[in-house]
């Protein structure tokens, strides 16, 4: 147990699955898990341990934000053992070939800042993504015959972003899609020798202002879902 995680020795899984809402962590638990045990519930960041195809995984809300994540993901590592670590959420597509409902692999996370920057003072560190996930998944995804795409995210630290030029420059450097936690998750997963990756679902688009209903999101993840699994016992 630890300040912000109320599970006992041995209930966290070495892999985990970390979507930021607590509810879709339950959601996802409860469709592709079984054997469920709710093993967290401080705070209420919901987190679930079960097994998926005889392997023992646990899914745990990580909450908004790189400040967030990086308090979960600290305490799953450092005092529950967890080895391999993929973010499974939604995201903004910032490129035209880009659509609703597609899937993003992050092989690499820009950011203008994380709760780590300090550490590397002048240093402009690149995290990126676990090579071994990151070819597991995209194998996993031509399997499925998802539509997805590979390639650079940007993790904001702000949801409503008040600066255009920058998302444009964002664009035209080709970077596939916004979120808000990938790049602390590589960071940390780089720092302490462990395996990250993020599979992300496009629910809304930055050009085009097409969004998925909130009622449809949970429908669409499924793909998401699967595809972070496969890639994290391939």
């Amino acid at each position: 147990m630890t300040i912000h995680i109320g599970a006992k020795k041995g209930e966290i899984a070495e892999t985990v699955l970390l979507p930021g809402d607590p509810y879709r962590a339950k959601w996802a638990a409860e469709t592709f898990l079984t054997d469920t045990k709710l093993v967290n519930e401080t705070r209420g960041m919901l987190g679930f341990t079960g097994t998926w195809k005889g392997h023992r995984v646990t899914i745990q809300g990580s909450g908004m934000g790189m400040p967030s994540l990086s308090i979960y993901v600290n305490e799953l590592i450092r005092d529950f053992g967890a080895k391999t670590l993929v973010r499974i959420g939604s995201c903004g597509g910032m490129q035209d070939r880009v659509n609703i409902r597609d899937i993003i692999i992050a092989m690499t996370s820009t950011t203008l800042g994380n709760p780590s920057r300090g550490i590397f003072r002048e240093l402009n560190y690149a995290p990126c993504a676990d090579w071994s996930l990151l070819r597991a998944a995209v194998t996993a995804a031509e399997t499925r015959d998802a539509a997805v795409h590979v390639g650079g995210i940007y993790s904001s630290d702000v949801f409503y972003d008040e600066r255009p030029d920058l998302n444009e420059q964002m664009v035209r450097h080709g970077i596939l899609g916004v979120e808000m936690e990938a790049a602390e998750l590589y960071t940390l997963a780089a720092r302490h020798g462990c395996r990250a990756l993020a599979v992300l679902t496009v629910s809304d688009h930055l050009l085009t202002g097409a969004a998925l209903p909130s009622d449809e999101r949970e429908r669409s993840f499924g793909d998401m879902v699967e595809i972070a699994l496969e890639a994290a016992f391939a």
